[in-house]
This record gives C-alpha cells, structure tokens and sequence, in this order.
C-alpha cells in the first residue's frame, strides 16, 4: 500500500527533522490526496506499482483545477520527500517524482517595510498594557531583529540567549543551529521580560515566551499579532510575520550587509534562496541613480 508507512513518515518529520505542525498537517494532506486520486483512478495504490505517469496524471488534474504552480510543486516535494523516505527503509526500489520537473513560478519579490515604517513600529505604536503587550512588542521587535521565521520564534528556549556573547541561538529547518547576534538593549529587554514573566502564576521554565495564562506561544497568536500591528504601520496588502523576516534582510542589504553574511543569518541552506533580495536592492541603486546621475 502507498500510504502503509505515512504514520511513521510523519512521526519522522515532527521528531527527527522537527518539522512545523502546519508543514506536518500539509505534508499529510497532499500524500492522502494522490493516495485518494490513486483508488479513485486505478483502483490499486500499490507502492510498487506506481509510474511518473500515475503522478502526471494527478498534476493534471490539478492544473485543470486551475492550482497555482506553487501549490503543486509543494505537492511533487511532498511526493518526493515521502518516496526518498521510503526508498532509505526499502519498501521501494525506485522514485517515480525523479522524472518530473518542477512548475515554473513566477517571479515574486519579497513584500518588506520601509525603515521609517519598522521605526514607526517599534518606536510609536501604541501595544497592549501589562504582561500581554510586553510580549505582543518583543515578538514583533524579535522578528525584525533577528530575521527568524514563525516557528522558531515559537520554539525559542530561554536557554538560546546566550547572554555574555550578545547573540541568539536559533534551530531552524532540518534541525540546523545558527547564531544570530542582537544589540545589548534587546538583551536588556530580554531580561525585563525574564522578570515579568516569573511573576506570572504560572510559567513555562523551558520556552522563552508565554501567554498570560502560562501556556507556550503557537503559531495562530504570533501570526495574529504581527497582522494587527503591521495593520497600524503600514499600507502593505501583506502583513505576516515573514514580512519582517523579508524586513530583516532587504535593511541589512541596503545598509552594505554581505548577502552571504545575510544567508547564514537566515539560515538557508543555498544562496539561492537569499538572492532575491538583491532584486529589491538593484531598484533602490536604480532610484539612487535617476535622481542623483547628471544623466539619470
């Protein structure tokens, strides 16, 4: 059967590669949609027995349902990270997904505030009083400062502020450490923070942030506070946490950064992945240039 090993496969990806639940919930989602397609189709989900041509046509299908190419080159990655998977435990001899290719995307340049915007944000907006708005502010200051995504915020340990060398310890996709410094007036904020957050009656030890209630930080909370305050800062269509991550790096790419000094700081695995940013940059040098340049 296809799908014989799809529990442990998951329990793979949550505690051996500490994949984010929502990747986790994605991952199941698309495999359990070709196993589906395949009963429907074939009658037969044989993991053997599967072609490149089963898998076509079940990309076929979704691009007659009008999928965007990013959704369904998550679906071939899905596909392929289950079958590599299974290939390793030898439940198959072969990968199918290896002769596909991958949609073509469009090009989409990364959404990013302006500095005065991000100084608006953490210099003017008003947050919440007590114990919630300490926490609603230093998320989003966090974000801005360090450049880590949603769920390594989420999973941040008091035991990552690495105090006397002023820098942050982040785990971030594949289970990979980096080290991400921060100025001494976050570290003191940390510390404040620390405080109030011992005063609670109840408090989680091991992660860094909590609610009021004492319960760790998930994922919906730290996306719905980002939106609420991006909303008082900035005419920006989108506003998520990763728009301060995208903010992290286009600042310290206009402000001279090393872009393979800005890759290890996000931790991606390629620069690849980091040079689209220098997009954004060659249009500020363009701007700099119309309006600087006898001949601009």
């Amino acid at each position: 059967m296809f799908d014989e090993r799809l529990t442990d496969y998951l329990h793979y990806l949550k505690f051996e590669k500490r994949y984010a639940s929502h990747t986790l919930t994605a991952y199941q989602h698309d495999l359990e949609q070709f196993r589906d397609f395949l009963l429907k189709e074939y009658g037969n989900t044989n993991l053997k027995a599967i072609t490149h041509f089963h898998i076509r046509g079940w990309l076929a299908g979704m691009k007659g349902n009008k999928q965007t190419a990013r959704t369904i080159n998550r679906k071939i990655s899905s596909l392929n990270s289950y079958y590599k998977y299974m290939l390793r435990l030898g439940f198959t001899d072969k990968n199918p997904v290896r002769q596909l290719h991958a949609q073509r995307l469009p090009e989409r340049l990364p959404i990013y505030l302006k500095e005065s915007e991000s100084k608006f944000l953490l210099e003017e907006v008003q947050f919440g009083p007590g114990f919630r708005g300490f926490t609603d502010r230093l998320i989003c200051e966090l974000l801005y400062a360090t450049g880590m995504r949603r769920n390594e915020l989420q999973q941040l340990r008091e035991s990552d502020i690495e105090w006397s060398l002023n820098q942050v310890r982040i785990l971030g996709k594949g289970n990979k450490e980096r080290l991400v410094p921060v100025s001494p007036a976050l570290l003191d904020s940390f510390r404040d923070y620390l405080a109030e957050k011992r005063k609670l009656e109840k408090f989680d030890e091991k992660y860094f942030f909590n609610l009021q209630n004492g319960s760790q930080l998930y994922a919906g909370y730290i996306y719905r506070i980002v939106t609420k305050y991006l909303g008082e800062t900035t005419t920006l269509k989108k506003k998520s946490p990763h728009v301060l991550r995208h903010t992290f790096a286009t600042h310290l790419l206009n402000n001279g950064a090393n872009i393979q000094a800005i890759k290890d700081l996000l931790g991606h695995s390629s620069l690849a992945a980091t040079q689209v940013y220098t997009h954004n940059n060659i249009d500020k040098l363009k701007e700099i240039h119309r309006l600087n340049h006898p001949r601009g």
